[in-house]
This record gives C-alpha cells, sequence and structure tokens, in this order.
C-alpha cells in the first residue's frame, strides 16, 4: 500500500463528472489496484475513489500544467467502465510504501457470526434447490459470507449482516464483480441477508439487481419470535 500526502487537484470523468479544488490531501493507492482519495475531514469516506479492475499511469504534466506548478499526474483508469481519475500533484509532503500482507478479514459480533452459521444450514431461506459451496469463500479483496449454487446454473453470493446498510451493499457489489470474472462461477448473483435492512440500502440493492432477504434470527435458532402468523 502507498501513501502519499500532496497537495492536489483530482478530476473525475465518467458517469458524472466532478472536480475537487487545489488542497491538501491523502492518497491511498492499494494493492487491489484501486485508489482513494481522503481529506482530512468526512469520517473514513473518501472524497473520490477509483475501485478495481483499474490501472494507474504516472504522467509528466504538458506545459500548461507544469507553468501553474503540477510536478507529477497521476491518470486512473476503470478497465471496463472507462471512468477515469487525474490527480494532478503540485506538492509531495510525504510518500512511504508499506507491506500490510494478508489480512485475516473482519471478526463478526456473536450475532452475526450465528447469522452466517445458521443461513448456512438453512440455505432454504435463501431459495429452493439451493446447496452451500462454502462459508467464507475467498476472494482478492476478502471472504464472501456464503457462496451458493444454483441448480437452474451460476451461483449466489451472500452477504450476511445483523442490521444492513449501504456500506454492505457496496461489499457485496465488489464481491460480485470480482466473482463474476471466473466462468467456473458465473453467471453471480447477490443476496443482501439482515435481520434488518434500512430503506436506503434496499434500494441501491434494487437498482444493482441484488435481492434483499430479512432474516428472522429467532426462527432460524428454533425459537418463536412472537411475531404474528397466519398459521
Amino acid at each position: 500500500m502507498r501513501l502519499v500526502i500532496a497537495r492536489c487537484t483530482v478530476d473525475y470523468t465518467g458517469r458524472l463528472n466532478a472536480h475537487l479544488a487545489l488542497a491538501t490531501r491523502l492518497l491511498v493507492h492499494k494493492g487491489d489496484g484501486s485508489l482513494l482519495v481522503h481529506s482530512d475531514g468526512g469520517s473514513y469516506k473518501p472524497l473520490n475513489w477509483m475501485s478495481p479492475p483499474c490501472s494507474l499511469v504516472v504522467e509528466e504534466p504538458d506545459a500548461e500544467a507544469a507553468d501553474v506548478g503540477v510536478i507529477e499526474q497521476w491518470r486512473v483508469t476503470h478497465a471496463k467502465t472507462g471512468d477515469a481519475l487525474l490527480v494532478r500533484i503540485y506538492e509531495v509532503v510525504h510518500d512511504s510504501t508499506h507491506e500490510l500482507g494478508v489480512d485475516p478479514g473482519l471478526v463478526k459480533d456473536g450475532v452475526e457470526a450465528d447469522l452466517q452459521r445458521l443461513l448456512a444450514e438453512q440455505v432454504d431461506v435463501i431459495g429452493d434447490g439451493l446447496s452451500l459451496v462454502r462459508r467464507e469463500y475467498p476472494t482478492a479483496i476478502g471472504p464472501v459470507d456464503l457462496l451458493l449454487r444454483n441448480p437452474e446454473g451460476g451461483t449466489i453470493a451472500v452477504e450476511v449482516k445483523r442490521r444492513g446498510d449501504i456500506d454492505g451493499v457496496e461489499q457485496l457489489t465488489r464481491y460480485l464483480e470480482l466473482l463474476g470474472r471466473d466462468p467456473h462461477l458465473a453467471p453471480v448473483t447477490g443476496v443482501f441477508a439482515a435481520q434488518e435492512i434500512k430503506p436506503q440500502a434496499r434500494v441501491l440493492a434494487t437498482d444493482r439487481g441484488i435481492r434483499c432477504v430479512t432474516l428472522d434470527y429467532e426462527g432460524m435458532k428454533g425459537i418463536e419470535s412472537g411475531a404474528p402468523r397466519l398459521f
């Protein structure tokens, strides 16, 4: 992972155009190829980013850019969509590279881990005729909670959460993009499964073709939840 603190501007072109004016920012170039642009505010969310598959090319600035102080340009292009980030660097304050090694992955809390285990034992909650391929199916960007085999062909990637929000949908989207490149798994569809799914997350999932499933934790454990039902 490369960490660069620099005075820079950032221009995004693609489905929409966006511009970040000259300021000091943190540029994070990760081992998976992604680039994230952070400021000192805004919590954990980057101001702009490019997700893999993408490529980063370092360019010499043209004469016009050099005249206004640009010393280096980073052009990051998405391999599939052609969307691009152009980072014009005016001054480098810090530049370091770090080898982080293999990440063991997120350790889920008790309820979330139980939900994953119970759902692996009761995949019929997701759909009839499905079979479990594996829990914690490994990918280059982290493990998919459940990978299921569809008897009609293809596979289903399931992301399990206690409370489902937009970040969970984004996480599953990245898994689907990566898994979909494997001809042995394709076509790959996604299911976002949680005890509670926030409305914004449900809208985003639906827009991306991801099915949402609300999980009854007590019912899956074989305990009456107390919720009224017809029979």
